[in-house]
């Protein structure tokens, strides 16, 4: 493996968070879908994602990573017949907030996950697409050899209205070429179900983290670090991979999770599950949280994410 002296590459992971929590629809009736989908788009709009797009735009821009992979990237319609579909979506809004900061950054490669189109009680219909995405910085020294994107076979079956509703995650990758070295990043969110993750992380390893290439692996793995049982996180550690912020992190490193609705006064993070792991020559130099100091919230008081963001500065082993 050739060593470059000045080698490094900045990757930032962050669940962007939809805006709103969704389990009460997954036990719903009929009946209850039009009442429970209304609330739980007044919920979404009361977390205000233009608003909080605008201070997540702004973290990544006294950063700077070269890669970033997102999480809960959604794409919100609110579709009134005979008239308009009213859209919010999150990695455009991002990218146009990101070029006005001087930052060019494109799109590599996302999973498109569950699509769920329902009606709410005010003769509209709402349709949610959750998305988890690779940003590149645009004409900055990466160059794009390879994406895949695939989804899981294993995932979360729930129950809408009477019928199974499979909550589809997945996981994406891009080989990129950097001073002539190839890496592989790879981009997922696993299911909070412990033992779905474990499968979905099985899949991981025995997919497109084999390779010889330097790898990192970001996203939310659902899986807290600081408990000794967790055997998602575990899995990745036993497989070679190491800790960003175990090497070079300051501190306990927590990300997640904000109240709902984004606006408790004192950070509530008291669980670490968001990631930027790495394996096959490379080494952190750097790792910090972002989007959890009181001066990350937006300008109306909301937390940017119900996740901080994880941020490293890796290198080659020299």
């Amino acid at each position: 493996m050739k060593i470059w002296d000045g080698f490094h590459l900045s990757i930032l992971t962050w669940n962007l968070y939809m805006g709103v929590e969704l389990p009460p629809l997954f036990t719903s009736t009929r009946d209850q879908i039009p009442n429970l989908v209304s609330k739980v788009y007044r919920q979404f709009l009361a977390t205000n994602l233009p608003i909080r797009v605008k201070a997540i735009a702004r973290e990544i821009a006294r950063k700077k990573p070269d890669l970033i992979g997102l999480q809960e990237a959604v794409r919100w319609q609110l579709i009134i017949p005979n008239y308009r579909k009213v859209t919010y979506d999150f990695v455009q809004l991002l990218l146009i907030e990101l070029k006005k900061s001087g930052l060019d950054y494109e799109v590599a490669i996302q999973n498109k996950n569950t699509s769920v189109e329902l009606p709410d009680s005010n003769g509209n219909f709402v349709r949610l697409l959750d998305r988890d995405v690779i940003l590149v910085r645009k004409g900055y020294r990466l160059k794009i050899n390879k994406r895949m994107a695939k989804h899981f076979k294993t995932n979360l079956i729930v129950q809408i209205a009477g019928q199974q509703i499979e909550i589809l995650r997945g996981w994406s990758s891009i080989d990129i070429q950097l001073e002539g070295q190839s890496i592989r990043m790879i981009n997922t969110h696993l299911d909070t179900n412990s033992d779905i993750q474990v499968q979905q992380a099985k899949e991981i390893l025995e997919g497109p983290a084999k390779t010889k290439l330097p790898l990192i692996v970001t996203g939310d793995l659902n899986s807290n670090a600081h408990n000794d049982d967790a055997p998602t996180y575990r899995s990745f550690i036993k497989g070679g991979f190491q800790d960003a912020w175990e090497e070079s992190g300051n501190g306990i490193g927590n990300t997640c999770c904000q109240d709902p609705d984004l606006l408790n006064n004192a950070s509530n993070l008291t669980s670490r599950i968001d990631f930027v792991l790495f394996k096959n020559g490379l080494e952190s130099i750097r790792a910090e949280t972002v989007g959890d100091k009181p001066n990350s919230r937006s300008y109306s008081g909301l937390w940017p994410s119900d996740h901080a963001g994880v941020f490293s500065k890796l290198q080659l082993k020299k």
